[in-house]
């Protein structure tokens, strides 16, 4: 059986190896690549991304990639969005400064913590969480198929997509802040947590991107 092709976005931001390691893993044959005609080539894609948004967005914009993100989004590829990679997916963020995402899904991104409490939270939230699912629906079914409720995944970030946005599937807890930890709508999906390196659990739900 030929291994299915999946293109991973080369922007110049994120851990580009990691996502391809675990996609071999599982069986899958990863493209990395900043060529669109390439990647959209690929019948899934995924966008990874760390560090700050503005700096993924300019990044995106520079290349030229968001038009093929937006382009395979509504065209119906199954898109994946990690971490950085799913927050671009909204409308906006808050963090250092205001900036306009890929407004794909609805949602905002905002710091974990509020600035104004006298407690702050620890930031970054770096640790394994268990995630909620907050419906049950086929999309829910289908992307957490063979994963134990009380499974953990692994999280870095300060920011995240508000648990509010209508796209959340998935939330997470961190301190007294429920957060987006998975988002989707139609053929895209976005988790705030990294699945190449959340085990057993983040290998599954890949295979059932793939699937």
């Amino acid at each position: 059986m030929t291994a299915m092709r999946v293109g991973v976005i080369d922007y110049g931001v994120g851990n580009l190896r990691s996502v391809a390691n675990a996609l071999i893993e599982i069986g899958a044959d990863p493209c990395i690549s900043a060529d669109p005609a390439e990647l959209a080539a690929c019948p899934r894609l995924i966008l990874p991304g760390v560090g700050a948004f503005g700096e993924g967005m300019r990044a995106l914009q520079a290349t030229g990639l968001d038009r093929l993100v937006r382009d395979a989004a509504a065209g119906g590829t199954p898109l994946l969005g990690i971490c950085l990679g799913m927050q671009m997916l909204v409308e906006s963020s808050t963090e250092f400064g205001q900036w306009d995402g890929l407004s794909i899904l609805p949602g905002q991104v905002a710091r974990l913590d509020d600035p104004l409490a006298e407690t702050k939270q620890r930031l970054p939230n770096v640790g394994w969480l268990p995630v909620a699912r907050t419906a049950s629906s086929a999309p829910v079914e289908r992307l957490f198929d063979g994963i134990d409720e009380a499974a953990r995944f692994y999280f870095i970030h300060s920011f995240a997509v508000a648990s509010g946005s209508p796209a959340t599937i998935a939330t997470a807890r961190y301190g007294q802040h429920d957060f987006a930890a998975v988002i989707a709508r139609g053929n895209v999906i976005g988790t705030q947590f990294h699945p190449e390196k959340s085990g057993p659990a983040g290998l599954r739900l890949l295979r059932n991107f793939l699937s």
